[in-house]
């Protein structure tokens, strides 16, 4: 692209967010070409689950493997989890608690640990884990050999297209997840008249692989080889004895079947899968169990699926009626409206951020040659179609109105997957929501909001039950139910800070925007997670410090199968924002000022972050870092101070930031994928873009990406997407708050040379700025600003700061002039 036509770009792209809407807005929404940062394809098809495609609407979703002969489409709808409501207290932890507290403070490390294994541990040890529904199967009894086969993903058009040739006839299958019409379409079209014959069934789950253990301490796999089922069938797994798959009068084909136990809690979900069948040309005929078509021109398949689940307390809910519903709606539009309203949708979220950073001939190859060469080619488009990946995942993943994105986003082909494709909410959770404010996708967000509101309910009855305390708590996991206590055993599940971690996304959301009525809102459950603390901080025994005890350094051990301690870093500074925000929101309300007066005091006596023998970070209040069992652990849970918080920085904080690079060198680069997607934003936020830059060049190499992109911890974690796009971000925009509480917004902080020219429009900062950029040979050209909200902010590039004010609806450009900012 040339210079000209980026600046077209940025002001375009700047004039349309003026006007409140952005590309994405435009009436039209007629489908472009697709840029080659916006297309995953391949030349075969999906031999295993981590090469197929996925398309989701937030709520359910499928991973096409793009067959020829036969199709494998697998299925999820994002409330069908195992199990049913149910209340894990152990009812012997209160009265257990303060025999720990001694016994860890008095160094007794061990004894803690197993009598917190006995007495504190949630009844049942593990949660439930989140579960497909199975397989929709397509056989073509006339497709032979194929040739001239592609299969794609447009990101931008969020659609799955299939083509091949066979016979003399070009095959095309297209799928799509309709958020404004609650359903899956597929259409299958000819290049001849009469030319589909297709036979259709439902397939139940796969069984799952021989349980996993807790934590993540997962033997690795290769990426490359490792993955579930094929796209080739496996009909050897019996049905469930409940499951019913039948074709009903009315042409439906319909598979119903209630959810599985876990954990000795009774299934209490019943859930459905329906498809509908559209055909233009030929004949439709049904079995008991299938429905065959023959010499169609096209057919169009409708597919809907639901639970009985309406909340975690509820789950009367009639699926059956609910598909029905979507089906009756859905059928009556063409599939051109049902696309066009499809892609309309996507895009007002999709098109938000547009990213270039270059092309070169690398990015003309299929996407998995390109994953597997990426650690020596020079292929920056590569790093700008993940980043766009990962805001396709989570707008496909996390919508209003849906469950937030787990482990596995939305995307699962077991009845038990690794770590139950939960929510762990001492890292992972957090991570797939790191994207979504910078990124303009704060829609996303709502389902997480929604969760941490149910869980400020659950969690009150848990901090009651287990410590007697105000407020409410939730430790390392969460599932559908939104159990709340330590689970999976004392050296992983022992710590008290989920909740309070998750109250940083509630106050961020409102920080973006600056909503007094949302925050009005949150102001409640952040003021019973700062309530909890001020009941349950015990005083350190010397005297001077306040400190969470017991708890732990997820999911790190300070010796052999020991984590538990008092007053870890991590839970210090979780709670220095937890207070501090909670306090400003009262301020900001005018309300409960004598309870900003004790959180303030509070605060005070939290211990400080502190720097150990070796120059790193200390990890706990003692100096046991060059003694863990573990010195490269995947956990680098003491940095969060310096990402996603900002309570370590290169400007204000230099020997803490100096200290937390110590700690990142001792770690190393390499770990799982969602631990090197953190390393990324801690070397962003560190300013230092060349590491930064090979730090996501090991999270795109071959080990811990997938074909399909997806992040490989490995097994599939998503959380490792979320933190690769997040991490790009923090290295061209970083939104931060001086001591004092100023807006300052880094333009470029860690651009590495590797990106030596490109732009990004549509990035957001705090307080309401939007933020266009671009760049040459490593320095900036341009910057377009436009406020949402009157506003004042502090812009950096380098050495150079300007101070600027802004009224809502205004905008102004700021250009680079021998290293100094101006307006111009």
């Amino acid at each position: 692209m040339t210079k000209l036509s980026r600046r077209t770009v940025l002001q375009a792209a700047a004039a349309t967010t003026l006007l409140g809407s952005g590309l994405a807005r435009s009436a039209s929404g007629a489908a472009p070409t697709p840029k080659i940062d916006h297309l995953l394809w391949y030349t075969g098809t999906a031999k295993e689950w981590v090469e197929a495609l996925p398309v989701g609407n937030g709520r359910i979703g499928a991973m096409v493997f793009g067959g020829t002969r036969q199709e494998r489409l697998q299925l999820n709808e994002d409330t069908l989890w195992g199990g049913g409501p149910y209340d894990p207290a152990n009812p012997e932890a209160r009265a257990a608690l303060p025999e720990v507290r001694k016994l860890i403070f008095a160094g007794e490390y061990e004894k803690a640990t197993k009598l917190v294994d006995a007495k504190v541990m949630a009844k049942p040890l593990r949660q439930m884990s989140y579960q497909s529904i199975g397989d929709l199967r397509l056989v073509f009894p006339g497709i032979d050999a194929a040739t001239d086969y592609r299969r794609d993903l447009d990101l931008d058009g969020a659609i799955a297209t299939t083509r091949f040739t066979s016979n003399g006839v070009t095959h095309t299958r297209e799928l799509f997840a309709s958020a404004p019409d609650n359903v899956l379409v597929l259409r299958l079209s000819a290049s001849k008249p009469r030319s589909i014959d297709v036979d259709v069934t439902f397939r139940w789950p796969r069984p799952s692989r021989p349980a996993d253990p807790p934590g993540d301490k997962l033997k690795e796999r290769n990426p490359q080889t490792q993955g579930p089922g094929p796209v080739d069938f496996d009909d050897s797994v019996p049905a469930p004895a409940d499951l019913l798959l039948r074709a009903l009068p009315d042409g439906d084909l319909v598979m119903q079947g209630r959810n599985s136990a876990q954990q000795g809690v009774a299934g209490a979900l019943t859930y459905e899968a329906r498809v509908r069948l559209i055909v233009t040309g030929g004949k439709k005929q049904s079995n008991e169990s299938s429905i065959g078509v023959r010499g169609a021109d096209s057919v169009i398949l409708l597919i809907a699926m639901a639970t009985s689940y309406r909340d975690y307390q509820h789950v009367d809910r009639d699926p059956a009626a609910l598909n029905a519903a979507s089906l009756e709606r859905a059928a009556g539009r063409s599939f051109d409206e049902l696309l066009s309203r499809h892609q309309t949708d996507h895009r007002r979220l999709f098109r938000r951020v547009q990213l270039d950073l270059g092309q070169t001939p690398a990015a003309n190859r299929p996407t998995d040659e390109r994953v597997r060469t990426s650690m020596t080619s020079d292929d920056p488009a590569l790093a700008a179609l993940y980043y766009q990946y990962g805001r396709y995942l989570l707008i496909a993943s996390s919508r209003p109105g849906s469950q937030p994105a787990n482990l596995q986003g939305i995307w699962n082909d077991m009845s038990n997957p690794p770590w139950g494709s939960k929510y762990t909410i001492n890292i992972n959770t957090e991570m797939n929501y790191w994207p979504a404010e910078p990124t303009d996708l704060g829609e996303c967000v709502e389902p997480l909001i929604a969760m941490v509101k149910d869980l400020s309910v659950t969690g009150t009855k848990m901090a009651k039950a287990m410590y007697g305390a105000r407020g409410w708590v939730a430790h390392h996991n969460t599932d559908l139910w939104r159990a709340t206590a330590p689970i999976d055993g004392a050296v992983y599940g022992m710590w008290p800070m989920g909740g309070a971690w998750l109250c940083l996304h509630l106050w961020d959301h409102y920080d973006y925007s600056r909503d007094v009525r949302y925050l009005e809102s949150i102001y409640p459950i952040m003021k019973g997670a700062s309530e909890f603390f001020l009941d349950t901080l015990v005083e350190h025994p010397n005297g001077r410090w306040l400190v969470t005890n017991p708890s732990m350094s997820p999911e790190n051990e300070h010796q052999p199968d020991v984590s538990i301690a008092a007053g870890p870093t991590m839970d210090n500074q979780i709670l220095r924002d937890l207070f501090a925000n909670t306090a400003q929101a009262a301020n900001i309300l005018a309300r409960d000022q004598d309870f900003v007066a004790s959180l303030d005091a509070t605060r005070k006596r939290l211990p400080p972050d502190q720097i150990g023998s070796q120059g790193q970070l200390q990890e706990w209040l003692e100096d046991w870092d060059a003694r863990v069992p573990d010195i490269h652990h995947r956990h680098v849970s003491h940095l969060y101070g310096l990402h996603p918080s900002g309570q370590i920085s290169v400007d204000y904080t230099p020997k803490l930031a100096q200290a937390a690079r110590k700690t990142l060198e001792i770690r190393g680069d390499d770990a799982t994928g969602w631990g090197i997607g953190w390393r990324l934003n801690l070397w962003a936020r560190l300013r230092d873009g060349e590491h930064a830059y090979s730090v996501l060049k090991l999270l795109l190499g071959p080990q811990r990406t997938y074909p399909n992109l997806f992040d490989a911890h490995p097994p599939f974690q998503i959380d490792g997407n979320f933190g690769g796009t997040s991490g790009m971000t923090e290295m061209l925009l970083q939104s931060l708050k001086s001591p004092a509480g100023g807006d300052e917004v880094l333009l470029l902080p860690a651009l590495p040379k590797a990106w030596a020219q490109g732009s990004i429009t549509g990035l957001r900062a705090r307080g309401g700025l939007r933020v266009d950029l671009m760049w040459r040979g490593g320095s900036l050209q341009e910057c377009r600003l436009s406020a949402s909200r009157d506003g004042k902010w502090v812009l950096r590039s380098g050495s150079s700061s300007l101070p600027v004010s802004m009224k809502a609806g205004r905008s102004q450009i700021l250009k680079l002039r021998e290293g100094t900012l101006s307006p111009t």
